[in-house]
């Protein structure tokens, strides 16, 4: 896989040796059994994958050389890089400014854009619309597009779908900045819908099992459909894709459930299932699913603990934490700094969407054991600082371990 270069400050040399020595013992990614890093009175589990992904990588070293090669010139993020705060702070640090929020929130009104500016678009990709605007403005976006590759993949199989008449079902969070361009990307081809959960897509089972009254449709799913939308008509044939950073495990639920209402409706079996539903399993991003599968298999180590790394507004990341939720006490930090002292952490509720400090973290053990992973967005350099301060609470740093 191709090597990126980004700012030496984001690797970790303990990190990066981990990882290579892992995939040297695991060309086939097929171990996903965590690293032990024994610091004897506590003792750390690292999750096998975690950390930026090839997207994110490519992503900041097109921002950064982007602007190594631009000294003078106005450089702006159309939204934020990637979901980091310190990738994000740091590339504001150097002058780079937003045009939007997450939401797509007008920070710098278009208008005030020039032929001559950089617009640099994030790793999730942008709207139709959004870059018609910025051609018509006379900014090329091409050289400074930093769209992932697998997020172009999903746009790219909706768009083959869509040529076999195909209504495509996007499984993301509505106002996420990937899901809002997935959406634009396949609604100028075909017939499209978003569907936030399993609960939504089976609200929207019901409408092509015809059991719920067709007019309730545009209620149920306001600003989820594309202009036109016709319910009579455009949800006999169709296909799912999604969000590359939802839970893999979550879209496959729904796609598999709505595939058993299409061939229910239809009276359709495994040989000709296909007339009305759409085989998308190559568009899962592969990076999440190592993510998330080590996270499972972190979970098979028993601990008293674990702690989550990443940016709060992170969707990937916050997978991991609801993951690591479902067995034991689990805290989502955005770096060490939130851990303040042995007795105190400072963390994110991703169910109030709030931080919370909580006292006596860590229980009273003869010897802890504490599950550490992060996001994809995520610097490893980040997750040893996390490490080694946990490891110092217990007398010890880094240089005591033996790899």
């Amino acid at each position: 896989m191709k090597q990126f270069t980004i700012p030496f400050s984001y690797r970790s040399s303990l990190i990066s040796s981990i990882k290579e020595k892992r995939k040297l013992a695991d060309k086939m990614k097929k171990d996903f059994t965590p690293t032990l890093l024994d610091f004897g009175l506590v003792q750390i589990y690292l999750a096998r994958h975690f950390g930026f992904c090839y997207g994110v990588e490519n992503a900041i070293e097109i921002a950064f050389r982007t602007i190594d090669e631009n000294p003078g010139k106005r450089i702006f993020l159309l939204s934020e890089m990637i979901h980091n705060p310190q990738v994000n702070r740091d590339l504001i640090e150097r002058g780079v400014k937003f045009l939007q929020d997450t939401k797509g929130n007008i920070i710098v009104p278009f208008s005030e854009l020039t032929p001559d500016d950089i617009v640099i678009i994030p790793a999730f990709g942008t709207t139709l619309d959004i870059e018609r605007k910025l051609a018509d403005i006379g900014i090329v976006t091409k050289k400074y597009n930093t769209t992932c590759p697998f997020v172009e993949k999903v746009w790219n199989r909706s768009e083959q779908i869509a040529k076999n008449n195909y209504t495509v079902v996007v499984h993301g969070k509505p106002s996420h900045e990937e899901t809002r361009a997935t959406f634009s990307h396949a609604a100028s081809a075909t017939p499209t819908i978003v569907v936030n959960d399993m609960t939504e897509a089976m609200l929207l089972g019901e409408y092509i099992a015809g059991v719920r009254f067709a007019a309730e449709f545009y209620l149920d799913f306001p600003g989820r459909y594309s202009e036109g939308f016709d319910i009579t008509k455009d949800l006999q044939r169709i296909g799912v894709v999604n969000q590359t950073t939802m839970l893999a495990s979550d879209t496959q639920e729904i796609s598999d459930y709505l595939r058993e209402v299409m061939k229910w409706k239809y009276d359709l079996d495994e040989t000709n299932v296909e007339e009305r539903f759409a085989d998308t399993k190559d568009t899962l991003c592969y990076a999440t699913n190592d993510n998330q599968s080590a996270a499972y298999g972190l979970l098979e180590q028993p601990a008293d603990l674990a702690i989550v790394v990443g940016g709060y507004n992170s969707s990937n990341t916050t997978h991991l934490v609801e993951l690591m939720e479902l067995k034991l006490p689990t805290y989502f930090i955005s770096d060490e700094s939130k851990i303040l002292s042995r007795d105190n952490i400072l963390h994110y509720d991703i169910h109030n969407a709030s931080e919370v400090n909580s006292s006596n973290y860590i229980p009273a053990a003869e010897v802890t054991r504490i599950l550490v992973t992060s996001g994809a967005s995520c610097p490893d350099a980040v997750v040893e600082k996390v490490i080694g301060k946990l490891a110092g609470f217990y007398g010890r740093s880094l240089s005591d371990l033996k790899l």
